[in-house]
C-alpha cells in the first residue's frame, strides 16, 4: 500500500529589526557624533530530515509557523541579535509544494542538509551609517525588511510492506505499539484509530514499515464507519 500524507502550512519567516538613531554623548567629548547600530537579521524557517518521523501527523493541529523578528539595533555601535532560525523536523523523503503554483520547492531526501524554504528580512541600518563629510550628524536610519511568507503543501509517499486489517478493537493498535516504536492511539471502544499509523520494525540487517489500518466494518465501501481512506489518500 502507497500511503500519501499532506499537510497544508502557512511559513513566515521573522522581519529584520530596524536600525537605531542615536549619539555618542561622553563627558569631555563634545562633539562625539553618530553610533547608531543596525537591526539584527530575522530567523529564516528550515526544514530538517529527521529519521525518527514516518509520518506529518506534527502539523496536523499547528498550520502556521513564525519564526522571530531581529533586534533593533542601540546606541554605542551595537547592532541587535539576529533571531534563531526556526528549524522543523519532517521524515525523510517529504517533497514541499508551493500550494499556489503547486510547483515543486524542495524534495528533502538528505538527512544532514538543512532546507530553508523562507528567508528572514535583513536588519535596517543605523544612523551611523549615514555620516558624511557633508552631514556629520545625520538622523536617517532604515527599518528592517519583511520576512519571507509561503503557503505550502508538504506530501509524503510512504510504501507500507504489511497492513494491518481488519474489524474495529481486534487488537491492531495494539500490536503495532508492541513491536515497534509507533504510539497509535489506543482504547476499548470502536474506531480509536481514525487515520493509519505507520510503524517500523528494525532487525539485524533491514527493515519494513507496518501499516495500521483503521477498523474496516460491512458496508465500509458504502460509507458506513470511517471507509478505507479515512483522511489520508491510500492507494492500493
Amino acid at each position: 500500500m502507497n500511503f500519501i500524507d499532506e499537510a497544508f502550512l502557512e511559513v513566515k519567516a521573522g522581519n529584520g529589526g530596524g536600525g537605531s538613531v542615536s549619539f555618542r554623548r561622553e563627558k569631555f567629548v563634545p562633539f562625539g557624533g553618530p553610533d547608531g547600530g543596525d537591526g539584527g537579521k530575522g530567523a529564516d524557517i528550515i526544514f530538517k530530515v529527521n529519521l525518527n518521523k514516518n509520518t506529518l501527523i506534527d502539523f496536523r493541529n499547528t498550520r502556521v509557523f513564525s519564526a522571530k523578528n531581529g533586534k533593533q539595533g542601540s546606541g554605542k555601535n551595537m547592532s541587535g541579535a539576529a533571531a534563531d532560525n526556526l528549524i522543523l523536523d519532517i521524515p525523510q523523503g517529504t517533497v514541499i509544494y508551493d500550494d499556489a503554483s503547486n510547483e515543486v520547492i524542495l524534495d528533502c531526501c538528505e538527512i544532514d542538509q538543512l532546507y530553508t524554504v523562507v528567508k528572514g528580512g535583513d536588519g535596517g541600518q543605523g544612523n551611523a551609517r549615514f555620516k558624511s563629510s557633508r552631514n556629520q550628524a545625520p538622523r536617517k536610519f532604515t527599518l528592517g525588511f519583511e520576512g519571507e511568507v509561503r503557503f505550502i503543501r508538504l506530501e509524503l509517499k510512504s510504501l507500507a510492506d504489511v497492513g494491518l486489517v481488519g474489524f474495529p478493537n481486534a487488537g491492531k493498535s495494539t500490536f503495532l505499539n508492541t513491536v515497534s516504536s509507533a504510539k497509535p492511539k489506543i482504547g476499548s471502544y470502536p474506531f480509536t484509530t481514525l487515520r493509519p499509523h505507520l510503524g517500523t520494525i528494525q532487525t539485524s540487517d533491514s527493515s519494513y514499515v507496518i501499516a495500521d489500518i483503521p477498523g474496516l466494518i460491512e458496508g465500509a465501501s458504502e460509507g458506513a464507519g470511517l471507509r478505507i481512506n479515512s483522511s489520508q489518500k491510500i492507494i492500493q
